[in-house]
């Protein structure tokens, strides 16, 4: 049983690698390009908030790109970077950023 628990845990793991890697270079990708539709004498929505959630996308990302490298934590290193793409998606959605995913071009 511990032989099947440790093949399964490889196993998580590697497919965890996988995908925070995909993850990751696709929201380096978009934080790249990603343009601002909003400017900062804007009233609808204030410049500075854009900003600060912009800026905590790309901590996370930076989070993400630090535990899958240094860490090896490939399960934190998703979630930091799973975070990081809902934040620019809810940016885009709100119609305050443009970009495209990778798999959307």
């Amino acid at each position: 049983m511990l032989t099947l628990q440790k093949s399964w845990l490889r196993t998580l793991s590697v497919a965890a690698e996988n995908l925070v890697k995909k993850y990751i270079e696709g929201v380096e990708d978009v934080l790249k390009e990603l343009k601002l539709k909003i400017s900062p004498g804007e009233a609808s929505v204030k410049y500075s908030a854009v900003v600060q959630v912009l800026d905590l996308a790309k901590r996370y990302y930076e989070d993400s790109v630090h535990y899958l490298e240094s860490k090896r934590d490939y399960l934190t290193s998703l979630t930091c970077i799973v975070y990081s793409e809902g934040l620019l998606d809810a940016l885009r959605f709100l119609g305050l950023v443009d970009f495209r995913w990778r798999f959307e071009k």
